[in-house]
Parts: structure tokens; C-alpha cells; sequence
């Protein structure tokens, strides 16, 4: 079992910055992504930045290359997104993952899941 509880979601302006943070514990072998996912009020989930354990690669969704970082702290067990140049098209709801699954397409075979923690940008 693995257990992930998110955090630093909030409101900011357009062109603001947040950093999501998210605490994890238990045992994450049985994983091979560590990532970020979004949903927005009315549509799907998507991936939005995913780190495979394996050799700390990381992957990003094309809508937001260059703006967000994905990191991981695995002495504190900590994993962050950093969100800069923050646009109202990044309001979602953010979950954090350990899952298995291609961490590059962001399909999930299996997933452990964090409550979630809103983002909202205004214009």
C-alpha cells in the first residue's frame, strides 16, 4: 500500500507561480511512475509531468513544457510541482500519483492516488 496526501493548491493570478507538494509513504516498489495528474471541472484526466523510478527520467504533458517541474525527494519522501507562467487553462483539480503504467504516455495500469488539491487561475 502506498499512501499520498497533496498539497499547495490555491489561487493565483495569470502568470502566477505554485509549487504542489505531496507527501508519500509506503512501499512505492511496487510502482515504476511517480507523476501529476489534472482534471478540469467538465473534462478528462490528464497527465500532466510523471518521474520513472527507474532512472529519474522525467515526462511532461506538451501543454506544459517549459512551465512546470517535476521533482522528487526520495530521503523525505516528498515529490513537488513546481507551476510557473500559470494560465487559466492549468485549472484543475491535481492529483498525485505512484502508479504503474508508461510514465512517458501517462497510461495507468495501476494507481495509488492522493486526495487532490485545487488550482484555480484567474485572468
Amino acid at each position: 500500500q502506498v499512501q499520498l496526501v497533496s498539497s499547495g493548491g490555491g489561487s493565483v493570478p495569470a502568470g502566477g507561480s505554485l509549487r504542489l507538494s505531496c507527501a508519500f509513504s509506503g512501499d512505492t516498489r511496487s510502482t515504476n511512475c511517480m507523476g501529476w495528474f489534472r482534471q478540469a471541472q467538465g473534462k478528462g484526466r490528464e497527465g500532466v509531468a510523471s518521474i520513472y523510478t527507474g532512472d529519474a527520467s522525467t515526462y511532461y504533458a506538451d501543454s506544459v513544457k517549459g512551465r512546470f517541474t517535476i521533482s522528487q525527494d526520495n530521503v523525505n519522501n516528498m515529490m513537488y510541482l513546481q507551476m510557473n507562467s500559470l494560465s487559466d487553462e492549468d485549472t484543475a483539480m491535481y492529483y498525485c500519483a505512484a502508479y504503474i503504467g508508461n510514465c512517458r504516455r501517462f497510461s495507468v495500469n495501476y494507481a495509488y492516488w492522493g486526495q487532490g488539491t485545487q488550482v484555480t487561475v484567474s485572468s
